[in-house]
């Protein structure tokens, strides 16, 4: 945690700055995939970015991570490049899965990003697999795993809860509650008021917490993973957000209101956290514009970089169907 305000001011500069460019690629890519340059599906995070930069600001490079369908928020906030990731949504073979994952199954386990997914609860087991990884090799890593609160009633999501729970595996369970699962609303689903109870079952401390404060996240998840470094086993965060588009592009959003969307946007991150900043002087406008445009071109950057790449040979289909013998 920050022990001075110049570290905690430069903490939330970087967060902003991380945010900006998430909203920017996530923005391009609704553009892209409307003008149908995109295959397959896009699910977005606009909305969300102060979970992924806040919960994965606690931790280090070496460190890992589980994602899910709507994970481009995830991969950035833990390092991974725009331009791999944008030529990976074009299918080409630049992208960090050699276009063959696309949107849903970007991976990078180099840096620690064990995976989006696009079955739902499937990073859970995943996450307490990497937890039983370090425990045995003695190591102090930790591995964050995000789910959306419609994973919260599948099983192999509670059995790597339940693992995770007996053994003290170092995993942070971190629940993007967006309310709704894909168009269903999350009280509709769940036969329970919160999701706390659920961290009583398997005996780990559960929070509540502001998802649409990226200093709020930052507060938890610190705590979190640094029960989870001293050997104390798992946390479980609840963070409140809120998705400003639909379940995936395309999605005509019949079963929410604008007057539900506009109230949320007030709340919005990105704009609470520059306010917040400006307020302080922390923060000048030159350098907030500066952001802006930074990201913009970077983005552009990697659209550019995409469009220029080459698609994979046909004889690349049989490439990466089996590991390497150990």
């Amino acid at each position: 945690m920050p022990n001075n305000a110049s570290e905690h001011s430069d903490r939330r500069l970087e967060q902003l700055e991380q945010m900006i460019l998430i909203r920017e690629f996530e923005s391009r890519v609704q553009t892209l995939f409307e003008n149908n340059e995109l295959p397959g599906f896009v699910h977005l995070y606009l909305g969300q970015e102060a979970i992924a930069v806040g919960a994965c600001s606690t931790i280090e490079a070496d460190d890992y991570i589980t994602s899910t369908h709507r994970g481009h928020g995830h991969a950035i906030a833990k390092g991974l490049e725009p331009d791999r990731m944008m030529a990976e949504l074009f299918g080409k073979e630049t992208g960090y899965c050699g276009g063959k994952s696309g949107s849903m199954h970007i991976a990078d386990v180099d840096q620690g990003m064990l995976g989006a997914n696009g079955i739902i609860g499937a990073g859970q087991p995943l996450a307490a697999g990497a937890g039983l990884s370090i425990r045995r090799s003695g190591s102090d890593q930790v591995c964050l795993s995000f789910f959306g609160e419609g994973a919260m009633a599948e099983g192999q999501v509670h059995e790597a809860m339940n693992l995770a729970g007996v053994m003290d595996l170092p995993v942070v369970f971190i629940c993007e509650n967006n309310q709704y699962g894909e168009m269903t609303p999350a009280e509709e689903q769940h036969h329970v008021e919160g999701f706390e109870a659920r961290g009583e079952v398997y005996d780990m401390p559960a929070e509540t917490v502001d998802g649409m404060s990226v200093d709020e996240v930052y507060r938890a998840t610190s705590d979190a993973v640094e029960r989870a470094r001293s050997g104390n086993g798992p946390s479980l965060l609840i963070c409140e957000t809120y998705r400003y588009r639909g379940h995936y592009e395309g999605d005509q959003m019949r079963y929410r209101t604008e007057e539900e969307l506009e109230a949320w946007k007030e709340r919005d991150p990105i704009e609470t956290l520059e306010a917040s900043l400006l307020e302080s002087y922390a923060l000048a406008p030159s350098r907030l514009e500066a952001f802006y445009d930074e990201a913009s071109e970077r983005i552009d950057d990697a659209v550019e970089f995409a469009r220029q790449s080459e698609y994979p040979s046909p004889e690349a289909a049989f490439e990466d169907v089996y590991s390497e013998e150990i």
